[in-house]
């Protein structure tokens, strides 16, 4: 696991076009706007979050992030106990993020 600020983060992100954004918050979380690109998988729903993880491609670069750096962080440990070799935790999370956001319709 990598811990990235905003800065890094978003440069790693613009020089990795294979990048996956992985959002691990709350469907609450996720209604008040979502990094550009971002899958949605909440860590909060164990049995589904493990079941997505399952059929991800473990040799991508995942960049992971929650609402303020922890959850992501402990997704990004699980991941990398399943074999996820590259995982990237913005280190302050959503709260902190001054880039692009959309919101789901």
């Amino acid at each position: 696991m990598k811990n990235l600020n905003n800065f890094e983060w978003k440069e790693e992100i613009e020089n990795d076009p294979n990048a996956v954004i992985l959002d691990v918050r709350t469907d609450d979380e996720v209604a008040e706007g979502m990094i550009e690109n971002a899958v949605h998988h909440d860590i909060h729903q164990p049995q589904e979050f493990m079941a997505a993880l399952e059929k991800m491609d473990k040799s991508k670069k995942y960049y992971i992030y929650c609402r303020s750096g922890s959850r992501s962080q402990q997704a990004c440990q699980i991941m990398n106990q399943m074999g996820f070799e590259h995982t990237h935790n913005l280190t302050e999370g959503f709260s902190k993020w001054d880039g692009s956001i959309f919101h789901k319709i």
